[in-house]
């Protein structure tokens, strides 16, 4: 008689053994994505796999599903890159997907446009965000493929524009999954150092598929956050990619970025000898018309009178200044006669000069002036203020004042 086991002992027999073998540990499936679940409290993508025949359960973690550039919908052919394995559980027999594609052009064209719109919404295409490329750039960075057609297309282009511009090449791989994080090292790299005035980032033509890798979301912030201006140059005029919408400026193809960024020097010189020879021909033509107008005003009577009119000037202004010399010489006349009679009135009104011609000032104990008799008693001590000092009295007798003590004498 067989073994007798548990459920969930065969759960996890089948699972072990699902799980050691090395084909379906790391297998691609290709089918059409139905039932798709996003949870949105886990985070965690659930979808059945189907073809033509047969169906498979799928299950996509979190930490996978959040570095999709897209996010599945049904009817999406897709490419999964995955383990299989049962749920030991339900005893379900599913694959955990660890990353996913879009298959056909298709699935590819919406996983684009979901992108492209979400990067939008963020403002990645902001036209305010774009920086100017610098007029006579010195130092370039290039980040293609060493070995592609591009290099060689924008070498060309700048030798023939700019010979003394210098290239500094961070070479990448341009296709394939792989790609993604070599392209975004560089960018990062080259947006890093201070003497890169503008970076372009090239690849020649190809298929769609051959230039999805541009489409990555990793590349896109890349190109934005970096701080020197960046060109982006992918396949041909009609090929579009992300990064296309996220640079400074756009190239339809590598040849293009290369004219764009060098200046054509022998150009500008061209240019700058025609309007040399232009100043040249507009000054000439100025000094002549200056010549004749001078030789026609030689002989005009204008000119005559006006080349004695200096004489008549200075005769003009030397009266003038007579005049005003005669009329500041009569105010500073009024002016000191003004200043003498004010000094003698002030001399006349000094209490000083007063005392001087014989009067007296007579105080109070108190410093009080005594201008009347009534103001006093005998036995009162006064000051007498004289011209040249002071005299301390003592009133005997006060009398009513006698006018004709100070009539003049006959």
């Amino acid at each position: 008689m067989a073994n007798v086991i548990s459920v969930t002992a065969l759960n996890r027999y089948v699972k072990s053994i699902l799980e050691s073998d090395a084909v379906l540990t790391d297998i691609a499936l290709r089918g059409e994505v139905s039932n798709f679940t996003n949870h949105y409290k886990t985070g965690h993508f659930y979808f059945t796999l189907k073809d033509e025949k047969c169906a498979v359960k799928a299950v996509m973690f979190r930490s996978y599903a959040q570095q999709l550039s897209f996010v599945p919908e049904n009817g999406m052919r897709v490419i999964v890159r995955c383990r299989v394995s049962l749920f030991e559980r339900d005893g379900a027999f599913q694959v955990y997907v660890e990353d996913l594609f879009p298959d056909g052009l298709g699935a590819m064209q919406m996983a684009f446009e979901q992108l492209k719109a979400r990067l939008e919404r963020e403002g990645l295409f902001a036209p305010e965000h774009k920086k100017p490329l610098p007029r006579h750039p010195r130092r370039v960075g290039l980040v293609t493929s060493k070995t592609g057609a591009a290099i060689q297309d924008i070498l060309n282009v700048t030798r023939r524009r700019c010979p003394a511009m210098e290239f500094v090449l961070c070479p990448v791989n341009v296709q394939g999954a792989e790609a993604a994080p070599g392209i975004v090292h560089a960018i990062q790299a080259l947006g890093a150092r201070s003497d890169i005035d503008v970076i372009i980032v090239a690849r020649g033509g190809g298929s769609r598929e051959d230039l999805w890798v541009f489409n990555d979301e990793a590349i896109a912030r890349a190109a934005y956050a970096c701080r020197v201006p960046l060109v982006s140059a992918i396949g041909h005029e009609i090929d579009f990619c992300i990064l296309d919408f996220v640079a400074d400026l756009r190239a339809p193809t590598p040849s293009a970025a290369a004219e764009l960024v060098a200046p054509d020097l022998w150009g500008e010189f061209s240019a700058l000898c025609r309007l040399h020879a232009n100043i040249q021909k507009s000054m000439q033509k100025k000094l002549a018309l200056c010549y004749n107008k001078m030789q026609a005003a030689a002989g005009s009577s204008a000119l005559r009178r006006a080349s004695r009119s200096p004489q008549r000037e200075r005769e003009q202004l030397c009266a003038v200044a007579a005049k005003l010399c005669e009329k500041m010489h009569g105010r500073m006349q009024t002016a000191r006669q003004a200043f003498s009679h004010d000094a003698a009135l002030a001399h006349t009104l000094n209490p000083y000069a007063v005392l001087a011609r014989g009067y007296a000032v007579v105080q109070g104990v108190d410093n009080q002036v005594v201008r009347r008799a009534a103001q006093v008693q005998p036995g009162d001590a006064l000051q007498v203020r004289l011209f040249d000092g002071m005299l301390l009295c003592t009133v005997d007798e006060c009398r009513p004042a006698d006018k004709t003590l100070f009539k003049p004498r006959g």
